[in-house]
């Protein structure tokens, strides 16, 4: 087992900045998940702590050991990829027992770990097929076993679900979460799925354009974003943000007027609250707007609203029946609100 700590890592290419003063320690057994859009960076935090990146500047540790100038294959680090990365011309079975064969791990072990890590993800029945003769999500599996079998220090997963449809994620996320729990392997874990980072993370770390922006476990990130971008990417839907004025305790904007704040905050802010957290009001809400669009989604009713410029969504009961263009009215009580800094994002605390 491993803790991993990362200081001050940068890492450039020329003028471009990929990974800018990434700091943080990783706790021996946490499940860390990397979480940002494309480009952010996630991608290379992980490659560097493999060792297929060199680091620019700063240092990687392993337990008691910086490795930025170590081989990956002297990391002690198993890495499951989006791509599954098996031979093709090799059994199931052969292809978990690959690390072990090239590790010169003693042959009277190969058997008894391989079906260790077969039966862990559920492959006993497939050891004989190849590859060719799988599904993906039976695939992914193979990876993980291959990974598994090597009883490393650490995991590091780059988005392994993203090749798997909407059902196989669900079981095959379910699946990791579990083998976590069970193996207690300290796991570094990329995506850009914000439901894959908030089921599975001890931690997340929401990264954009080579910036850490924060780092908190699912609940601290959704519950209290530290500023607009985490506040847009964390959520289904994201957090409604709109743009308006604060005067006397009262934020202002079209369609909308929210009391009860603050006095002491005035000038350009950025208001936000969660689909979830506000209501269908019979009358006198803080919002009236006419509907935009509504989605039945089995469980709940989405409604969308334009509001100052932005598109509004509300999470109503599943009976809500109206007609797109009704003009309604959404109850937003300053009490489930958040407010950012319009020019910089950050968020500012209401004490």
């Amino acid at each position: 087992m491993a803790q991993i700590r990362l200081k001050n890592v940068c890492k450039r290419w020329g003028s471009f900045v990929g990974v800018d003063n990434f700091d943080l320690e990783i706790p021996d057994r946490e499940f860390l998940v990397l979480l940002g859009p494309s480009g952010c960076g996630k991608t290379t935090t992980m490659r560097m702590i493999a060792g297929l990146e060199t680091v620019t500047e700063g240092e990687i540790w392993l337990g008691d050991r910086m490795v930025n100038k170590l081989e990956p294959k002297d990391r002690d680090i198993s890495m499951v990829f989006q791509s599954y990365g098996l031979y093709p011309n090799m059994t199931v079975y052969e292809n978990i027992r690959f690390p072990l064969r090239v590790r010169r791990i003693p042959k009277e072990e190969h058997d008894k770990r391989v079906m260790r890590a077969a039966e862990m993800v559920e492959l006993t029945d497939f050891l004989h097929r190849r590859p060719a003769a799988l599904s993906g999500g039976q695939r992914q599996r193979v990876a993980l076993a291959r990974a598994i079998v090597r009883e490393p220090n650490a995991f590091l997963m780059d988005e392994p679900l993203s090749n798997l449809d909407a059902k196989l994620r669900v079981s095959t996320r379910a699946q990791i979460k579990n083998l976590h729990h069970t193996l207690k392997t300290t796991t570094i874990y990329v995506t850009h799925d914000q439901i894959e980072a908030m089921t599975l993370a001890d931690r997340v770390v929401v990264m954009n354009k080579g910036v850490v922006q924060q780092v908190g476990t699912p609940t601290e990130i959704y519950d209290t974003p530290a500023n607009t971008f985490v506040a847009g990417f964390i959520g289904s839907p994201a957090m409604n943000l709109i743009a308006g004025t604060m005067k006397d305790g009262v934020f202002s904007g079209q369609n909308i007027s929210v009391s009860g704040f603050n006095k002491s905050i005035a000038g350009e802010v950025t208001l936000g609250f969660r689909a979830e957290d506000a209501n269908v009001a019979t009358e006198g809400g803080e919002i009236s707007a006419p509907i935009y669009s509504i989605e039945l989604l089995g469980e709940a009713t989405m409604i969308s609203m334009r509001v100052a410029g932005e598109l509004v969504s509300i999470k109503a009961a599943k009976d809500f029946r109206a007609e797109i263009g009704d003009t309604i009215s959404a109850s937003v009580p300053a009490g489930i609100c958040h407010l950012f800094d319009s020019k910089t994002g950050a968020r500012i605390e209401q004490d």
